[in-house]
């Protein structure tokens, strides 16, 4: 009668079940689509160095987060610990899950390294920013890896109104590191009905500084631009340098025109968003991945056409629902995980309680983003929330 199993004769029989990948294969591997490299070392040891791209999944946590981080089980999985034991036992523990295309690399990432392949040594986030990001950090698909992305990114909200103000406030509380509102209007008593960024001490005060001082209020740690300026075609070139993505909270069409072209021409997302009364529209147009806002709407409707938020109204609530929509899609955006709305408009009913997303489809004979960039059209409004 055989005695219990031994971790030698265990490894020894995982070798013979699991594939051992040298670490030069693995580079190879990795550059194909589809493989997924899991680290399954402790979060403390990712933290200090990792192979880039590697998605952190602890050995002690697999049961609890593997179905969420890695919802389909044919997806070919590469699993690295620090020296090649750990991701053996692992792959074990992730096959008896029912995953069938699982493998480990063999001597780690110590292995990887004495090969010569790259490691990331990344800044990892201090006490503070773990308090205040807790929750994210237990969210797999975000985790320390995403937040970075968050503080790293830098997000242009155009209009700090009905949407930019819920948008701004749940950005600045995820730690997107860096905010820039442009708005060259001041805060008026009738603003107070739905723009939550500003309290009644602030009337007559410029939008843009009085939205800086809000946010910094609520998170210090992050880096606010309040721009005071209308956004024409003479300046937004330079405003929109260096921005990740922009929010687009305007009120005209003129401006949303305008921030649609100048987004494909930078090459960054657009999160897009509108209210009226009691409806509201959202969707994301990313240049080379989807339509932009012209393929929806190709043209501006003529000018007194169509009735601005003073004219016509809005439930004061109503923006604050389509602006944290936006918000999310900006997060989801930065961090790359979910499906987002590139492609579709989300179109929200709010006194019949119904949301309904329509497809949009790119316009092969778009004048902006289906050929050479014309050049902007002029822009006589500014833009305002």
């Amino acid at each position: 009668m055989s005695g219990p199993e031994t971790l030698e004769s265990r490894l020894a029989r995982l070798r013979q079940l699991i594939p051992e990948v040298e670490p030069g294969e693995a580079r190879d591997r990795l550059a194909e689509s589809g493989v997924v490299l899991v680290d399954v070392r402790e979060e403390e040891e990712h933290r200090r160095e990792r192979i880039p791209g590697a998605l952190p999944l602890p050995r002690g946590f697999l049961e609890l987060r593997a179905e969420a981080a890695l919802p389909d089980r044919t997806t070919p999985l590469l699993l690295h610990c620090r020296s090649g034991v750990r991701s053996l036992l692992a792959a074990e523990t992730l096959r008896a899950l029912g995953y069938t295309a699982v493998s480990s690399l063999a001597g780690g990432i110590e292995g990887w390294k004495e090969c010569g392949h790259p490691v990331e040594e990344p800044v990892s986030l201090d006490d503070l920013d773990r308090a205040r990001y807790a929750r994210h950090l237990s969210i797999p698909e975000v985790g320390e890896e995403g937040q970075r992305k968050l503080l790293d990114a830098r997000v242009l909200l155009v209009g700090g109104g009905g949407l930019g103000c819920p948008a701004a406030l749940y950005l600045a509380a995820a730690g997107v590191g860096t905010i820039g509102v442009i708005d060259f209007d001041v805060v008026d008593a009738s603003n107070l009905q739905r723009q939550v960024l500003y309290r009644t001490d602030r009337v007559g005060t410029p939008k843009a500084q009085a939205a800086r001082d809000a946010l910094l209020g609520l998170n210090p740690g992050i880096t606010v631009h309040g721009i005071e300026e209308r956004l024409t075609v003479e300046n937004v070139d330079r405003i929109l340098e260096g921005y990740d993505l922009v929010l687009d909270g305007a009120d005209n069409f003129p401006c949303r025109y305008l921030v649609n072209d100048a987004a494909v021409k930078h090459g960054i997302p657009a999160v897009h968003g509108s209210v009226f009364r009691f409806e509201g529209q959202v969707s994301v147009f990313h240049p080379g991945v989807g339509p932009c806002y012209r393929c929806l709407y190709p043209a501006p409707p003529p000018a007194g056409s169509a009735p601005s938020c003073a004219e016509a109204g809005v439930l004061g609530v109503l923006p604050g629902v389509v602006g944290l929509l936006m918000a999310i899609e900006t997060i989801k955006t930065i961090v790359g995980i979910g499906e987002t709305l590139v492609g579709r408009l989300l179109t929200y009913d709010a006194l019949a309680v119904e949301f309904r997303s329509l497809r949009i489809r790119r316009d092969i004979n778009c004048r902006i983003c289906a050929g050479e960039f014309p050049g902007y059209a002029p822009v006589t409004s500014p833009c305002s929330p």
